[in-house]
């Protein structure tokens, strides 16, 4: 007979949550974006680059009003912008974010996630070529936080 282990402290529900990459540009943008669209009411989501990047990739804001999440109007900030660094869990999309965010949650009770994500601008070729390299990037987001964040749903009758 298999018993389940149940954890000795229940895990407390995750409220606030900061997507972290290297430029702020694509890859926490649309995780930030995904994870508003599906739990925004429920969830504080904010989104940070290591360093400062121009403006939101316009392959991001493309593939993203494919599923209708409007990206246009992000600004690109750093972890120096927060004005408010009380996050519940943090999750780095590059290895970059990641050491900076370990490195932030030295002294905090916060929680951190890497999901290794690959960066589409590696990617050369067509515009088909390019804007199917953001998909997958968007996709594999969707993926891991439906995975992490699982949809609630109501009672079933």
């Amino acid at each position: 007979m298999v018993m389940a282990l149940t954890p000795a402290f229940p895990t407390l529900p995750v409220t606030s949550v900061l997507f972290a990459c290297t430029y702020n540009m694509i890859r926490s943008p649309m995780a930030a974006a995904l994870m508003r669209h599906f739990h925004g009411t429920r969830v504080y989501v904010d989104s940070v680059g290591v360093r400062e990047g121009d403006e939101v990739d316009p392959f991001a804001v493309a593939v993203m009003e494919e599923m209708g999440i409007d990206l246009s109007r992000h600004r690109c900030r750093t972890f120096e912008d927060l004005e408010d660094t009380n996050f519940d869990l943090i999750v780095s999309l590059s290895p970059e974010a990641q050491h900076r965010a370990i490195e932030m949650t030295r002294t905090m009770a916060c929680d951190v996630e890497f999901w290794n994500t690959f960066d589409p601008t590696l990617v050369d070729g067509t515009r088909d070529a390019m804007l199917e390299a953001y998909r997958q990037v968007r996709d594999g987001l969707l993926t891991k936080l439906k995975q992490r964040f699982p949809l609630s749903r109501g009672p079933s009758v």
